[in-house]
């Protein structure tokens, strides 16, 4: 029984280690690369779930343009930061709008007051992942 325990272990580590890991945590909302004020900024670690306690605005937006990434509304550096505690707005581009790329919180604000988006809050995706510049 040990002998087939560690024969397993030896032949299933090479294929786990050889997984890409950006590809498990792409899936991950926010994790990788966001929009800050129109450029692409990094995040520095996985993300970690808080949900209902997030302090600053992340936009997710879910039937984007093609090469929409999420939005973060503030980076290190400017006022309110707060490390990437990310309080989870979902944008979603109204049935008879042509979805564009949105890079900034003023871009999805703008949006939103145009009618071309609805922006719903979700609490319970909050979540810290800081960010880098």
């Amino acid at each position: 029984m040990k002998k087939s325990l560690l024969v397993s272990v030896l032949v299933l580590a090479p294929l786990v280690l050889a997984l890409p890991i950006g590809s498990v945590f792409a899936a991950t909302p926010g994790f990788g690369n966001l929009y800050y004020n129109g450029t692409i900024v990094h995040t520095v670690v996985p993300p970690a779930a808080f949900p209902n306690t997030g302090l600053d605005n992340f936009y997710k937006v879910t039937n984007g343009a093609a090469g929409q990434l999420g939005i973060a509304s503030v980076a290190p550096g400017a006022d309110g930061y707060h490390g990437g505690h990310w309080k989870v707005f979902v944008v979603t581009f109204n049935q008879d709008a042509a979805p564009v790329l949105l890079t900034s919180q003023a871009a999805v604000l703008a949006a939103q007051s145009a009618g071309t988006v609805t922006v719903t809050r979700n609490a319970s995706a909050d979540f810290l992942c800081p960010v880098q510049l």
